[in-house]
């Protein structure tokens, strides 16, 4: 069903072997950081109940079955509402929630209609919050990419959060949107927020952003203006800042890369490297389950792809 998938063009009789933008790429680009800002925010409470948020953002983040996050995760999701009922303007508040809507609404909402409502409130949350931290993203939506791109000269590191949250909880709206050529319109828009926040945000996030600038890179063949080269680069780039830790930056640069270019051989090796690899790593172990999961099941269509 995806556009992304079509507007590969790929011959016929062949699968896309998914939508290009996998619940794997936004679980590691969006559930760490908003399991991690709704640590900080329970600094709001009690030193007590902030350690205790800490450790159930650590557990969820370390859990080994995916499907006991799916069904508690709303549950943090009515709790970062019910803060912003008490203090609707707070940005950390506002990130934390942006991250999560997006994240939980690509990665467990099986149902469109519920993704779309979970993403669009979650692009409403990361707005708002990059809008009171930047006044001028306010405007963004009004303005043309030259005037965009323009505007971005005035991040600093400072928004370095908003940012982020914004440009993922965009994304995650544009998949759930990607029947919608008004969503998919905003896709340079990400892109160049994506490469601002690479200039003024810190090291923590870096990996993920790059598999996704190599998601967005390799979205296109060549003859459609994609730059498979380019993108390429940004997911050797995440696999390096991460140590290989990170199992979604190689599946995502098996599905983007390798399969846009019929390179079976770099296909199945990444691929096997995901599953042979031990997905137990701190901060890492839910997103590196859902990697393995999604490269068996990858696997298993390449005869029929390639």
């Amino acid at each position: 069903m995806s556009v992304f998938c079509d507007m590969r063009t790929l011959p016929a009789g062949r699968s896309s072997g998914g939508s290009r933008w996998s619940g794997v790429a936004f679980a590691s680009l969006a559930l760490a950081p908003a399991l991690v800002l709704i640590g900080g925010c329970a600094s709001l409470m009690s030193s007590a109940a902030s350690g205790m948020a800490e450790n159930l953002s650590a557990a969820m983040l370390n859990q080994t079955d995916p499907e006991t996050v799916r069904d508690g995760a709303p549950s943090y999701m009515l709790l970062l509402d019910s803060f912003l009922e008490g203090s609707p303007d707070d940005p950390a508040l506002l990130s934390a929630a942006a991250n999560l809507y997006a994240s939980y609404g690509s990665v467990f909402a099986d149902d469109p209609a519920r993704a779309a409502r979970l993403t669009e409130r979650g692009r409403e949350y990361g707005a708002k919050a990059l809008c009171l931290a930047y006044r001028e993203s306010c405007n963004w939506p009004a303005m043309t990419f030259a005037q965009f791109e323009a505007s971005l000269e005035g991040l600093s590191s400072r928004h370095a959060e908003p940012v982020y949250s914004y440009s993922v909880a965009s994304l995650a709206w544009i998949r759930s949107h990607s029947d919608d050529w008004n969503a998919l319109a905003e896709l340079p828009k990400m892109e160049a927020l994506l490469d601002r926040y690479l200039e003024i945000g810190g090291s923590e996030m870096r990996g993920n952003v790059y598999t996704y600038l190599g998601i967005l890179a390799t979205l296109r063949p060549p003859a459609l203006g994609g730059e498979p080269e380019k993108g390429k680069g940004y997911f050797e780039r995440a696999i390096e800042l991460t140590d290989g830790r990170d199992l979604s930056a190689k599946v995502e640069y098996a599905r983007g890369y390798a399969r846009l270019l019929y390179e079976r051989e770099l296909h199945d090796r990444l691929l096997n490297e995901v599953i042979a690899a031990d997905p137990h790593e701190p901060g890492l172990t839910l997103t590196n389950v859902l990697a393995q999961r999604d490269a068996a099941r990858l696997l298993e269509d390449a005869d029929d792809y390639f």
